[in-house]
């Protein structure tokens, strides 16, 4: 092999080396969960507190946001995706006071503010429940893409719904989908490395 053409494959060798290190710095970081960023939905929300106060993602800039739909009756989904979060604000220690958890109800017709204040505080002092008409929160539900619909138990009714949560890092930009069947801990490491992105100032 001549010296040339050994000079010409070390320099394309470099050139890809030199390539490849580029596109890994591009691919930013790596999740557990889905990452959605850029995602075209679920950009704002505009809902009550239980003190009847609006809220807005703007509210909670500087802290990542998780937020999840369901209902207080909930026999099992919702209960078990608040107690995960729970555990993923224990696990992130000292880091836990920039988490806000927000529980949105698809069942405003039955969780009423004062409802909706006793049950997420079972899960955490700082968590928030959220609400909107009836009519808003299937506008609501259509621009987060979640599914839900009554189903019929003899005299009353329970709930089908998406069991995703979402993350929002702390500049208020949707990152994260985070399937129902995922781990506490894993949920803790992606938050954690959303965070070290937007150290505390």
């Amino acid at each position: 092999m001549s010296r040339t053409l050994m000079n010409r494959i070390q320099r394309l060798a470099a050139a890809l080396l030199l390539a490849a290190g580029l596109a890994a710095c591009d691919s930013g970081p790596s999740f557990h969960s889905t990452d959605i960023t850029g995602a075209g939905f679920g950009q704002d929300f505009r809902l009550n507190d239980p003190d009847g106060q609006p809220r807005s993602l703007a509210d909670f800039r500087g802290k990542a946001v998780m937020v999840f739909f369901g209902f207080t009756q909930c026999p099992d989904v919702c209960p078990t995706a608040l107690i995960r979060a729970a555990e993923v604000k224990h696990l992130l220690g000292d880091q836990a006071g920039r988490l806000q958890v927000i529980f949105v109800t698809l069942d405003p017709e039955r969780d009423t503010p004062a409802v909706l204040r006793e049950y997420t505080t079972a899960f955490g002092a700082d968590f928030l429940g959220l609400y909107t008409t009836l009519e808003d929160t299937r506008s609501l539900a259509d621009e987060f893409r979640i599914f839900y619909r009554k189903v019929p138990t003899g005299g009353s009714y329970t709930m089908d719904h998406t069991a995703t949560s979402y993350v929002y890092d702390p500049a208020g930009a949707l990152r994260l989908a985070v399937p129902h069947a995922q781990d506490a801990a894993s949920v803790a490491a992606d938050l954690q490395t959303l965070l070290q992105s937007f150290p505390v100032r």
